[in-house]
């Protein structure tokens, strides 16, 4: 999404929620965020679960000079220890290694996630060892760049709409999808608006 884009849907946004015509004066415009799509991304995803993104940076680092090219049979063919060695656990080195195998047995293909509709995409994903609807959701608005995605099992996301709709507690992911209904379909930007709200809120 350019910020071109992210201007405009905030334009419809706060037309449509006054909460968001309210807080948007106070922390501005969301940044845009972009992630390359392909095997190498999945790879990444799994790197950095559980991890704070200084540590997983600093893995993939060591990643990409064991696997200068990050490819599925690169990772097939590189052995488990060299792999642990870099920093990943062995419960992420079983994942890497069943994403690369699907890749290659044709039961999974990331270039060929972009043809397929939100709920194929979704599917197509979880049925990995190590992905969730989370890591999903995420691929589908940073890599595939479409605009209206909600994922609400995001703790700092529910956290964030909780305090926008001035709410008691944060809202349980059935209960926040509910209250976002109405920014379709510009969700996407919806939650990319709210991950900025969560680190500007004024006090």
């Amino acid at each position: 999404m350019t910020p071109d884009i992210i201007e405009h849907a905030l334009k419809s946004l706060a037309k449509a929620d006054p909460d968001i015509a309210r807080a948007l004066p106070l922390v501005g415009a969301p940044s845009p965020r972009v992630r390359d799509k392909g095997f190498a991304t999945f790879f990444s995803t799994i790197v950095s679960q559980q991890l704070s993104t200084e540590a997983a940076r600093a893995i993939m680092s060591r990643v990409n000079t064991l696997l200068p090219e990050l490819h599925a049979q690169a990772v097939l063919d590189t052995q488990g220890q060299a792999l642990r060695d870099a920093g990943l656990s062995w419960r992420k080195i079983e994942y890497a290694k069943g994403l690369a195998e699907a890749e290659l047995a044709g039961t999974f293909s990331a270039d060929g996630l972009e043809h397929l509709n939100y709920e194929d995409v979704i599917a197509t994903i979880t049925q990995l060892r190590g992905f969730g609807r989370w890591s999903a959701e995420i691929y589908l608005m940073f890599s595939l760049k479409r605009p209206d995605i909600f994922p609400a099992d995001d703790l700092a996301l529910r956290v964030a709409l909780g305090r926008l709709k001035g709410l008691d507690d944060k809202p349980s992911p059935k209960q926040a999808r509910q209250l976002v209904e109405h920014w379709a379909p510009w969700r996407s930007v919806g939650s990319l608006f709210l991950w900025h709200y969560y680190r500007g809120e004024p006090v």
